[in-house]
């Protein structure tokens, strides 16, 4: 089978589409055919080795997990021995965190890991990439207990894991203000944000505004800088940045708003399923800015490392995308 591989860290040159061997599914796994995956923030971390410390746990020198991804849409292609909920020719999606492997043709996945029938009716480049980003806004948002009512503000609203939190934070009932870029203000409204700011034009931290709950959706604000746009008994949730681990715990035990992170986050099968029967309502949408060829992986790493994605970047595979 067809893989992108790394076998050192660096720059995304340093990806080569190979072909390597197929892997063999445990008693308790499935083996998919991948039709399509993601590249995301954190494939272009783990490439690079970066931060450093990460190399203590991907391999100090050389990655240990030569093949990246961790996004799926595709077909069960064999199953298990012990497994039943799923059969050979099920079409299936969800997310293959800390293992990765799913920029390759085929991946073994186990049955009960974050892994579920694809939305009715949903194309693979689509169903690809429902997970990552809901999945880490859920894990953040959580915290927080929002509810009908509340005020919420995601900043950079336009990623991959703030199109999901507008999208999800809405469904919960807040009313929500998006921070984004002027090429994507009609895109963030369309998901539910009932006022959208512009970073390139205004400062929400000098508007005056305050907020129940602000939602660092890129991982490049300050609690100390936004604290003043909070309400008394307002959280902040962080999305990146190990400050924020020292500041979780500080500020449940001192002052008036807090800093929640969810970290390490879970990715559960009933968050994908959540996922499932939300697509299905018409209650939540992938927002797909590009879609490359598995042959043109590095040109969508390079994109993607120019941090001005809105939503997701797709690299398709094998197959027909189309259900």
């Amino acid at each position: 089978m067809r893989a992108v591989v790394h076998d050192r860290y660096g720059p995304p040159e340093v990806l080569r589409l190979v072909d390597v061997e197929q892997p063999v599914p445990k008693d308790d796994e499935v083996r998919v055919r991948v039709h399509a995956t993601t590249v995301s923030r954190t494939d272009c971390a783990l490439r690079a080795g970066e931060p450093f410390a990460s190399r203590f746990v991907t391999g100090l020198w050389r990655p240990k997990g030569r093949i990246l991804g961790s996004d799926l849409a595709g077909e069960i292609e064999a199953v298990g021995a012990t497994v039943s909920e799923f059969e050979v020719g099920d079409r299936v999606f969800g997310i293959n965190p800390w293992k990765f492997g799913a920029h390759a043709e085929l991946i073994c996945v186990r049955a009960g890991a974050a892994l579920a029938p694809m939305p009715a009716g949903m194309e693979f480049e689509d169903a690809a990439a429902v997970c990552d980003g809901a999945i880490l806004a859920l894990n953040a948002l959580r915290p927080a207990e929002l509810r009908k009512g509340q005020r919420i503000l995601v900043y950079g609203a336009s990623g991959s894991i703030g199109t999901a939190a507008v999208q999800l934070a809405r469904h919960l009932g807040a009313a929500v203000t998006a921070v984004c870029n002027t090429k994507n203000i009609e895109l963030v409204r369309s998901l539910g944000a009932e006022e959208v700011i512009d970073y390139t034009q205004d400062d929400f931290m000098g508007s005056g505004q305050t907020y129940d709950v602000i939602l660092d959706a890129v991982g490049t604000l300050r609690f100390r800088d936004c604290r003043g746009s909070l309400k008394r008994g307002g959280v902040y949730l962080a999305t990146d940045g190990f400050r924020n681990l020292f500041l979780s715990a500080w500020t449940a035990r001192i002052g008036d708003r807090r800093v929640r992170f969810s970290i390490p986050p879970r990715f559960t099968k009933q968050d994908v399923v959540f996922l499932k029967e939300l697509v299905e309502a018409g209650k939540y949408r992938a927002v797909i800015d590009r879609r490359y060829p598995m042959e043109q992986v590095i040109e969508a790493t390079r994109y993607v490392e120019t941090k001005q994605k809105t939503g997701n970047v797709v690299l398709v595979l094998s197959g027909d995308s189309r259900t």
